[in-house]
């Protein structure tokens, strides 16, 4: 297993179970204590984790994975909400896309459509994520707006008021929102403040909202509130979503696609 596999599944245990032990890690992941103990030790150092006398905890109360450890979790049913998404949005359309390993997998689904491959633009992409322009860039059916702004290294997004100013003169059709967390009461919601600002802008200036979220982001709640649920039009997730969750968001208003 390589170290970057290794750190994927270490943090991913991290995050279900709060706190992990040396030898119980070591015997999960099938290598030495040594290694675990030289990985958690490179770990605190990148402040991914707390580390404890035999172990670490998570770090802080609203953990947060960098993007590149969270591509692979709940991948099959990221793939069908992102092909579901796709199949909403019509040639010619102006898409905003926030960053996110679903939104990422939706922005391919896109480009995979083959009554997308020619038109001038087929589509107009607006997004803050740089992974997600990088990946459209290199196709000539599609007009990429990326904003201005920081880059946070944990989800490649760009941020602040630079990616304010560009946001605020533009006008979309459609926005594909990635969250955190998204509750038929409390509405959708980021880990970060600065992520769910610039999430919050792209609504605003979308005629149609869609939330493309897992079951496991469901009636949970995060730190920093990007919209109301009133302002979702559409909440695309998976099969596993308890009935009486999708009821709570359809008494809200909202259209719910289990794919």
């Amino acid at each position: 297993m390589s170290r970057d596999a290794r750190w994927k599944e270490l943090l991913e245990l991290l995050v279900e179970r709060g706190r992990l032990d040396v030898d119980e890690t070591a015997a999960a992941l099938d290598v030495s204590a040594a290694t675990i103990r030289r990985d958690f030790d490179q770990l605190a150092e990148q402040q991914m984790l707390v580390r404890t006398r035999g172990g670490a905890v998570v770090h802080g109360v609203s953990y947060e994975l960098p993007l590149r450890y969270k591509t692979s979790r709940r991948a099959a049913e990221k793939q069908r909400i992102s092909a579901a998404v796709a199949a909403l949005i019509a040639p010619g359309t102006t898409v905003g896309f926030t960053g996110g390993t679903t939104t990422t997998e939706v922005a391919r689904a896109l480009a995979a459509r083959t009554d997308l491959a020619s038109g001038s633009p087929a589509l107009t992409i607006v997004t803050n994520a740089l992974n997600i322009a990088n990946e459209l860039a290199i196709r000539p059916q599609f007009k990429i707006v990326v904003t201005g702004g920081v880059a946070r290294p944990q989800s490649y997004e760009l941020v602040g008021p630079l990616a304010d100013g560009v946001l605020s003169q533009i006008t979309l059709d459609i926005a594909v929102l990635g969250v955190d967390a998204f509750d038929a009461e409390h509405g959708a919601a980021a880990h970060d403040e600065a992520e769910a600002a610039i999430n919050r802008l792209l609504c605003e200036r979308a005629g149609r909202v869609v939330v493309a979220a897992d079951s496991t982001k469901l009636a949970a709640r995060a730190f920093a509130r990007i919209c109301g649920t009133g302002q979702v039009d559409t909440l695309v997730t998976d099969t596993a979503v308890p009935d009486e969750t999708a009821a709570a968001f359809e008494d809200a208003g909202v259209t719910v696609i289990r794919a």
